[in-house]
């Protein structure tokens, strides 16, 4: 078959190749085939390696963003319950404060009201006390212008004086001279 290649290649006018030169250009065109369909496996070998490294690199990634998500929530999570536990702890302190001040505030206005009562009670004790001694006062009096009789008071008015100042003498040693208002 390397007759009529050659032949047809004189007749033309080129070189003519021989059947060896023809067997060494197909092998090497056959290796570099080889070769470059070699390269493109490996080439694509290296892109899917890549690919790979790359989508497991998005998954990393994405990995590591979902837990940082998950952990900022439940951060949050953990600061809403600590915040819910101070104000829980802030309204019942102000409740037990609010407490506190109404029972000093009822203890307080009980013990006004006790002392309001203790001054009443006293003011009435001592209006009580001046009454009876203006009584005992006006019958000690009355006795005395009984013992004497009404003229004597008329006839002689220091007598009656001096006994009037004995009757109220009297009294006020009975009650004491506050009864008096002295």
């Amino acid at each position: 078959m390397s007759a009529p290649v050659q032949a047809a290649d004189t007749e033309s006018g080129h070189a003519t190749l021989s059947g060896e030169d023809l067997t060494a250009a197909s092998e090497r065109i056959r290796q570099t085939g080889a070769k470059m369909r070699e390269d493109l496996r490996k080439a694509r070998a290296h892109l899917d390696a890549q690919k790979a490294q790359d989508e497991t690199e998005k998954a990393r990634l994405a990995a590591e963003k979902t837990r940082q998500a998950a952990e900022r929530q439940h951060q949050e999570e953990l600061e809403r319950q600590q915040a819910l536990k101070e104000k829980q702890q802030r309204e019942a302190q102000l409740a037990t404060q609010e407490r506190m001040r109404k029972e000093a505030a009822a203890r307080a206005e009980q013990q006004a009201e006790r002392q309001r009562q203790d001054a009443l009670t006293a003011k009435q004790q001592e209006a009580a006390r001046e009454q009876a001694a203006r009584t005992r006062a006006a019958e000690a009096l009355k006795d005395a212008r009984a013992s004497v009789g009404i003229r004597a008071f008329g006839d002689d008015r220091q007598a009656a004086r001096t006994r009037a100042a004995e009757a109220l003498k009297k009294a006020r040693e009975s009650t004491g001279v506050r009864a008096f208002g002295e």
